[in-house]
């Protein structure tokens, strides 16, 4: 069983940047995924084993990005610019199965438990 921990969400104002930190237990191809309150899990940026493929959903390119430290385990979530529409629970989840960046969720196996980011505005 993978093991996810992810930390680092907070309450903070529209413009400001955050940063969420998923600590893995093995190293596996990664995703950030986000869910707002009323609404479905929705895909944010995902992350390849190597670290060389990433995907970024529409919404959060070219503000938000995801990097990995192979030596620790932990995948990065880098959010600048930070929006109200931003706000919402953010999951790490780990794909056991491929090398490969994916960004349905579904292609995910292991998940951790979240970490909620408030933006106001």
């Amino acid at each position: 069983q993978v093991q996810l921990v992810e930390s680092g969400g907070g309450l903070v104002q529209a413009g400001d940047s955050l940063r969420l930190s998923c600590a893995a237990s093995g190293r596996y191809a990664m995703g950030w995924f986000r869910q707002a309150p009323g609404k479905e899990r929705e895909f944010v940026a995902a992350i390849s084993w190597s670290g060389g493929g990433r995907y970024y959903a529409d919404s959060v390119q070219g503000r938000f990005t995801i990097s990995r430290d192979n030596a620790k385990n932990t995948v990065l979530l880098q959010m600048n610019s930070l929006k109200p529409e931003d706000t919402a629970v953010y999951y790490c989840a780990a794909d056991s199965t491929r090398n490969i960046p994916i960004t349905t969720r579904y292609a995910y196996d292991s998940w951790g438990k979240g970490t909620l980011v408030t933006v106001s505005s």
